[in-house]
């Protein structure tokens, strides 16, 4: 059984006692989240495919833990004018696993 989820704007596919890494979420670490908007949901070759939702359909996920990505340099140059500008970035993301999918 797997289900397609949105979850803080991004589409994942996700099944029972998966792993993820999504954009952080405003949620202390054990705790448990609920999404429900589910736009997919697959039980055993039977699909659900919502409009724009699946009604009744949710996903229930324990957070893990608060994590940063890797380091992303943004470097811009323009040639010939002594110009450079050097950023960087780090993504925070929060670490989940999904515990139930109910659809």
């Amino acid at each position: 059984m797997y289900a397609i989820v949105d979850i803080a704007g991004q589409q994942f596919k996700v099944e029972k006692d998966k792993k993820l890494f999504v954009h952080l979420l405003d949620a202390e670490e054990g705790a448990s989240v609920d999404f429900d908007k589910v736009l997919l949901v697959d039980n055993d070759g039977k699909v659900a495919v919502g409009t724009p939702t699946v009604k009744g359909a949710k996903i229930t996920a324990k957070v893990l833990e608060h994590v940063q990505g890797d380091k992303v340099i943004v470097f811009k140059k323009k040639r010939r004018k002594g110009y450079q500008k050097m950023n960087g970035h780090r993504q925070q993301f929060t670490q989940i696993q999904v515990e139930t999918i109910v659809g």
